[in-house]
């Protein structure tokens, strides 16, 4: 089971995942926050994966659409504390990574 810890800061927001990724969990990610993207217009994400336990195909499909929508907003998205089991899966999302969450503000706010 996925839970997802959401919160908006000087507008970002950091996605903090816990648990599996699988086609549950992405369901959360494609049906609540894609939609929460796109109408408030947030254009940064952080995602922290630290405590993510297992990803599967949906689950990269899930990040993959997440990325989508902030693309259209023009902003940029960000994964950071990516446990290294996952490193060869999420590498093919191509998307930015950085050490942790402090990392990410700085290059949001560059």
């Amino acid at each position: 089971m996925l839970h997802m810890d959401l919160e908006y800061n000087k507008g970002i927001l950091f996605a903090r995942l816990r648990g599996s990724l699988s086609k549950k969990g992405s369901y959360k990610l494609n049906n609540y926050l894609v939609p929460v993207i796109l109408k408030h217009k947030i254009k940064f994400l952080v995602y922290n994966l630290f405590e993510l336990t297992s990803i599967d195909d949906s689950g990269l499909d899930a990040l993959l659409n997440t990325k989508c929508a902030i693309k259209a907003n023009k902003g940029k998205i960000f994964l950071c504390e990516v446990p290294k089991e996952f490193n060869k899966e999420i590498r093919k999302l191509r998307i930015k990574e950085t050490t942790n969450e402090l990392a990410a503000l700085e290059l949001i706010h560059v």
